[in-house]
């Protein structure tokens, strides 16, 4: 099954996908419908945020991304309605984001080595 994610800088060496922090856990987000992914999209654009591109992707490529790095992916399906505050974040950028420059400067966690990072996205194309 074919979903659709955000990449930023697709197709260069500073290639990453958009995730959310949610409860000290990095989740990707997939989406069913191209159409939800592009609206996603708008929504970070409007928050000054670098516009990812949509880019469609087999389901299991993500999954084994994810398992990979110790993310979790959650899948937005078409005419998702969220149920609580939580779910909101899966159709609705946080209002807080992390700047482009920002990107493996995290100090609480152990720090990934980006070139493992960059073969794993490579894998996916």
């Amino acid at each position: 099954m074919d979903i659709f994610v955000l990449l930023f800088n697709s197709g260069t060496d500073k290639e990453g996908i958009h995730s959310i922090e949610l409860k000290g856990r990095t989740i990707v987000l997939m989406f069913e419908d191209k159409d939800d992914a592009t609206r996603y999209c708008g929504l970070l654009e409007a928050q000054d945020f670098p516009l990812p591109k949509v880019e469609r992707i087999n389901i299991d490529e993500i999954k084994d991304f994810c398992i990979k790095l110790d993310y979790e992916c959650k899948l937005v399906e078409k005419n998702f309605v969220p149920k609580t505050a939580e779910d909101r974040l899966l159709i609705s950028p946080p209002q807080k984001n992390l700047g482009v420059e920002d990107w493996g400067e995290d100090n609480n966690k152990e720090k990934i080595d980006i070139n493992t990072i960059k073969e794993n996205l490579e894998k996916l194309l």
